[in-house]
């Protein structure tokens, strides 16, 4: 130790995990070593009154020898807190500090649940012309990067796909856009959910009331239940990319359920729902779906088919029929009193 040169760092016994180098002592340890490698004589004179101030250069932990001047100088040469000689994992706050930039929009191709072993494709989009975009999934420290793609003019998009699907893809995702000519990325996307079902054995049950077919301009209620305890339940609509609806579960008569109301319904109502139930502590993990449920919307022209419409042109002429047969009758009816009249008179 006494013959190591002060001007490079290095480690010493027990305090060797404390990343301190010898660089930062304090200058009476320095002079104590100094006098010791002079050996009796040559140095500084050993007296009796030397003896009370030995405690004073007494070893004491490293972290109390540090001077607020050399702490930084330490840390620096031994990699300690910095990405340069150790490991710093990249963070969103670190990897993305807040951009000016307009923020791009982050759609799914999909609809907004996903089922295991499917491929998923998301696509970060901007009417900025950015020349790259990075997917980032809140929560982890692992970002994708896709360069960017103009399809026309205006507008630059790059698509991300995920898969096979996983119940570790479930989570909620933002992205990125930047130029090439910038180390600043954009503001973050508005968050997208990832939902994966058949990640809970439970199979929820779904019924209308009062019917499956119902009128134009009338109110129905979708109601999703479960024995097994859930804490939500959540409604889809086949077809429909962004069309979810999201209850907290109530529990009734021995059922944990949750009343999707709608109304007045229209032709846009229609179509076929399935609704999903998932606990608080996993919101990206779902049940299995339920079974569909098809809602027909009657008393609407947009919604009759080209049957119903023959049909009801058949039921609109059949009182046109009625009306000449009874004139035909009457005409007969009048020949005959005519004709006994003429009888009788």
């Amino acid at each position: 130790m006494g013959g190591g040169g002060l001007g490079h760092p290095h480690l010493e016994g027990e305090d060797s995990g404390r990343h301190q180098c010898v660089c930062c002592e304090v200058p009476a340890l320095r002079e104590r070593r100094k006098d010791q490698a002079q050996g009796p004589g040559l140095g500084r004179p050993h007296s009796s009154e030397m003896t009370p101030r030995q405690p004073r250069v007494r070893r004491r932990p490293w972290g109390q020898r540090l001077r607020v001047r050399d702490s930084e100088t330490c840390r620096a040469r031994t990699g300690e807190g910095t990405g340069v000689g150790g490991t710093s994992p990249l963070s969103p706050s670190s990897s993305f500090p807040p951009g000016m930039s307009r923020k791009p929009s982050l759609l799914m191709l999909q609809g907004p649940v996903v089922a295991p072993g499917e491929n998923l494709t998301l696509q970060c989009r901007s009417d900025v012309d950015y020349d790259r975009f990075t997917l980032h999934k809140v929560g982890q420290r692992t970002f994708l990067q896709r360069p960017g793609q103009q399809p026309q003019a205006g507008l630059s998009q790059a698509n991300f796909t995920l898969g096979p699907v996983r119940g570790s893809h479930g989570g909620q995702y933002r992205c990125y856009g930047a130029h090439n000519l910038s180390s600043e990325w954009s503001a973050p996307s508005d968050p997208l959910d990832i939902l994966i079902a058949g990640q809970i054995r439970a199979r929820p049950s779904l019924s209308v009331q009062p019917g499956p077919t119902v009128a134009s301009g009338k109110n129905v209620t979708l109601l999703c239940q479960s024995r097994s305890p859930m804490d939500t339940f959540l409604l889809t609509k086949e077809g429909a990319a962004y069309h979810l609806l999201r209850l907290r579960s109530e529990h009734r008569a021995q059922q944990h359920q949750a009343e999707f109301p709608m109304g007045p319904v229209t032709s846009a109502h229609a179509g076929t729902y399935r609704c999903y139930s998932s606990h608080r502590f996993f919101p990206y993990l779902l049940s299995h779906p339920s079974d569909p449920l098809e809602l027909v919307v009657s008393g609407g022209a947009e919604t009759l088919s080209p049957s119903q419409n023959q049909t009801d042109s058949k039921t609109t002429s059949h009182p046109q029929d009625y009306t000449v047969e009874n004139l035909i009758r009457m005409a007969v009816a009048g020949l005959v009193l005519v004709v006994l009249g003429i009888l009788l008179f």
